[in-house]
């Protein structure tokens, strides 16, 4: 069991320092940004358009961003830090002129913290009120209220800095059962791939990528692309499934037949709306994309299985060999997204700026409660799965011991293609739930791989439960620790936790014991 742990963390290592990651100032969860609306003086319910604000880092800038019709703006960060931003006072319309508080000549700096999607509110007057703004020494009632919306000069926070200690363990504490919720989902199917086939999945990490741009791409408009991914996909997924539960059924050749047509259909219907384009344009809401990005993500995990790992373990291919493929197709899945759907940061519609929800001392977006709120459902119906159904007990038996299973009955091959497919898609639903709460970015799941093994190896090596607990455990250790060391530092204590957990118990929490010889 110790040299089995001792590949895994090695071989761990290696692909770190080989597949290319981000520059070393990027934000390890890619959740920083600014963002805010400037809204008219005299009418609260209108923004103001066109409005350009920059961001710097230093003399560096960072990005920009201008007023949407709603007077809504943002800009992603490359991490935390303090930034200095610029309004463009040149594009402020002539009817109107900054109100002086925070924003001074224009300018202000500002401190965001690790996971920090700050707002930052820019207030508009006539240039007849300024007068009387001079003049008056305090906000009046009515603009305190209407703060959140209205955009008095403040700048809200998840985690205050004036909060006191508790306050902020509590608040952390509460950040990091999201973040562990969300690795817990995105790591069920890493466990059970392992254990089902002892394979170090390094592409895991990309599905995880895969699910958060199809979500983002079905919710914003399915037009061209979009439409032809989906048929391409369901040609795949029509062979996948006939050579799933066909296989003994049918002669190779008419299985190889019925396959063929199947791809080949997608391949075409897909060419045909390609053409068609804007024609056929169409966009869900999000759960139903997520719904969509769920489907696919277990289409291409299934396709993975059948035409990559199931060949490649028959013709008794060394794992260090698919070790090495895994990689590869890692770096293959990450730099097709980048392709297909570009370098930009973006967010789900409609899930950006929300007012905060206070919950006791806890204070958080609705949209976290709604992923927190899902992720448990998704891993108490997993669990479920494979405690009561019989599909559920031949994963787990298989995961046992492949050999036992085997010959017992079990058709291996199948059981493995379910495990696939239901860890595509788990790391699809992952993926979602991370764009929720950080950015939707091309490389957003490799960010997240290293927490993933964490949570894995932590909980024990091919146990489902054992990813749900250590996942918990990575989010909880990876946000508290924030509380006295840099934030740039999460991802390494996640890391000390798994090689602690090593040296202390190698089988993890839940995992077993192994005679080796």
């Amino acid at each position: 069991m110790r040299t089995r742990l001792l590949t895994v963390l090695l071989a761990l290592i290696t692909a770190i320092l080989v597949i290319p990651g981000p520059a070393a100032t990027a934000d390890e969860q890619g959740g920083e940004s600014l963002h805010g609306r400037i809204l008219h003086p005299e009418n609260r319910d209108q923004g103001v358009e066109g409005i350009v604000i920059t961001v710097h880092d230093g003399e560096d800038e960072v990005g920009a961003a201008t007023t949407d019709s709603d007077g809504m703006w943002e800009v992603g960060l490359p991490g935390p830090g303090t930034y200095r931003v610029v309004v463009d006072q040149e594009s402020v319309p002539s009817e109107f002129v900054l109100r002086e508080g925070i924003i001074v000549d224009g300018e202000t700096e500002v401190e965001v913290e690790a996971n920090d999607q700050r707002p930052l509110i820019v207030a508009l007057m006539s240039p007849g009120q300024a007068e009387s703004e001079e003049e008056s020494a305090s906000p009046s009632e009515e603009e305190t209220e209407d703060t959140p919306a209205a955009g008095d000069e403040s700048i809200e926070t998840n985690v205050d800095s004036g909060s006191s200690f508790g306050e902020r363990v509590i608040q952390l504490t509460a950040s990091g059962l999201l973040f562990g919720l969300v690795i817990a989902v995105s790591a069920i199917g890493l466990s059970l791939i392992f254990g089902t086939t002892k394979l170090i999945n390094f592409a895991h990490g990309d599905l995880v990528t895969f699910g958060a741009m199809i979500a983002l791409l079905f919710s914003t408009g399915a037009a061209g692309m979009g439409n032809s991914l989906l048929a391409l996909f369901a040609g795949l997924g029509g062979a996948v499934l006939i050579g799933g539960f066909l296989e003994n059924r049918l002669s190779r050749t008419v299985l190889l037949v019925a396959q063929g047509v199947s791809i080949l259909l997608g391949i075409v219907l897909a060419t045909v709306l390609g053409v068609l384009g804007d024609a056929v344009g169409w966009s869900v809401p999000l759960w139903l994309a997520a719904v969509v990005a769920v489907v696919m993500g277990a289409v291409l995990g299934g396709s993975m299985e059948r035409y990559i790992w199931r060949p490649l373990r028959h013709r008794n291919v060394a794992m260090i060999q698919m070790f090495i493929v895994s990689i590869g197709l890692a770096l293959v899945l990450r730099h097709v997204v980048l392709v297909l759907f570009g370098a930009g940061r973006e967010r789900y519609a409609g899930f950006q700026l929300q007012e905060m929800v206070r919950i006791g001392p806890v204070e958080m977006p609705p949209r976290d409660l709604v992923v927190m709120v899902v992720a448990i459902v998704v891993l108490v119906g997993v669990a479920c799965l494979l405690q009561f159904t019989r599909i559920g007990k031949a994963m787990r038996a298989v995961s046992d011991n492949r050999d036992l299973a085997e010959s017992s009955g079990i058709d291996v091959d199948r059981v493995t293609l379910y495990v696939w497919g239901l860890g595509g898609g788990l790391a699809a639903l992952g993926g979602v739930l991370y764009g929720l709460n950080q950015v939707v970015e091309y490389e957003m799941g490799f960010r997240l791989l290293l927490m993933m093994f964490a949570a894995v190896i932590l909980g024990g090596l091919g146990t489902a439960y054992g990813a749900m607990v250590g996942g918990l455990a990575v989010g909880l250790v990876a946000m508290l620790s924030t509380l006295w060391f840099p934030s740039q530092l999460m991802q390494a204590w996640a890391l000390a936790l798994m090689i602690l957990m090593l040296l202390i118990r190698p089988q993890g929490l839940l995992g077993r014991r192994e005679r080796v010889g």
